[in-house]
C-alpha cells in the first residue's frame, strides 16, 4: 500500500491500493494489474470536536493518556474519524496545545494600541492563566509553528507591541523571547502534577505548602540566610501573584532599555 504526500487536516487523501511490483504494462497490453484509487469516506466529526475531545482527554489524563484509539471512542468513531484529520498523536498533540491558544488569541484582541509594555503585560497574563492550570501544556506550546498557527500568530502579537518600543532588531529578539519564555517556563513549572500526597488526597495543597514552610523555618539560619529572610512571603504564598511579581520586574527592565 502507498500513500500520497500528507494532506492537509481536513483534506480528503487518496490511498492507493496496488499488488506487487510489477513493470508497467506495454504498450498494447491491457493494464489489468492498476486498479482505481479508493478514497476514505468523509468522517462525521469536525476538527473542532476533535481537538476539543483531545483537550479534555488531556486535561483529565495529561498527554500519556491521549491516543487515538481513546480520542475516537471519546467521539464515538473508530480511529480512521480521527485519522482523517491528523496524521498520527504527535499532530493531535501539537494541533490540541494551539487550539488553547486560540483563545488566547481570541481574548486579545482588541490589546494594541495603548502604553506597549501594558499591553505586553495583558497578554503574557491571559497566557499563563491558559497554561498553568494545564501540566500537559507547557511542552508542546510554539513546538511546530508549521502547524500551530494560532501560536505563531500569538507570538507575532507579542513581538509587534515590543516592535513598538523602537528597540533594535536583536533587542526585540531578546525582548521577545525573555517574555515568552518567562511566561511558558514559569506556567510549566508551576502547574507540573501535585505532590503524591496530595494527589491522593492525604493532604491538601495548604497542608502540604504549611509542611514545607515548617522545614524551611527549621533550617538553620546561619547556613540559610536568604531562606529565613524570605520565608514569611513564602509562606502561604500566591503562585500567580508570585508569577506577575517577576513579570513586573522583566517588563520593568524591558522599560528602562527602551527609555521610557
Amino acid at each position: 500500500m502507498f500513500d500520497n504526500a500528507q494532506a492537509a487536516p481536513g483534506t480528503a487523501r487518496t490511498v492507493w491500493w496496488d499488488g506487487a511490483m510489477a513493470s508497467p504494462p506495454q504498450p498494447g497490453e491491457a493494464s489489468s494489474r492498476t486498479r482505481a484509487p479508493r478514497t476514505r469516506s468523509r468522517a462525521s466529526h469536525s476538527l473542532e470536536s476533535v481537538l476539543a475531545g483531545a483537550v479534555e482527554i488531556l486535561d483529565e489524563s495529561g498527554a500519556q493518556g491521549l491516543t487515538i484509539r481513546a480520542l475516537a471512542a471519546r467521539l464515538g468513531g473508530g480511529v480512521a474519524s480521527v485519522y482523517w484529520y491528523v496524521s498520527g498523536r504527535d499532530e493531535l498533540l501539537d494541533l490540541a496545545a494551539d487550539s488553547v491558544l486560540g483563545g488566547v488569541l481570541e481574548a486579545t484582541a482588541d490589546v494594541g494600541g495603548g502604553d506597549p509594555i501594558e499591553d505586553l503585560r495583558v497578554i503574557a497574563l491571559a497566557m499563563f492563566d491558559a497554561i498553568v492550570d494545564r501540566p500537559w501544556l507547557g511542552a508542546y506550546v510554539l513546538r511546530d509553528t508549521a502547524t500551530q498557527i494560532h501560536s505563531l500568530q500569538l507570538y507575532e502579537r507579542i513581538g509587534e507591541q515590543v516592535m513598538r518600543l523602537e528597540l533594535t532588531p536583536r533587542q526585540s529578539f531578546h525582548a521577545t523571547s525573555a517574555v515568552v519564555g518567562y511566561v511558558i517556563g514559569t506556567a510549566a513549572d508551576m502547574g507540573q502534577q501535585p505532590p503524591e500526597a496530595v494527589v491522593s488526597g492525604e493532604l491538601s495543597k495548604d497542608e502540604y505548602m504549611a509542611g514545607a514552610a515548617a522545614q524551611w523555618r527549621a533550617l538553620d539560619p546561619a547556613q540559610f540566610p536568604y531562606i529565613h529572610h524570605i520565608i514569611d512571603e513564602f509562606d502561604g504564598h500566591d503562585d500567580r501573584d508570585q508569577f506577575v511579581g517577576g513579570l513586573d520586574l522583566l517588563l520593568a527592565g524591558l522599560r528602562l532599555q527602551a527609555g521610557r
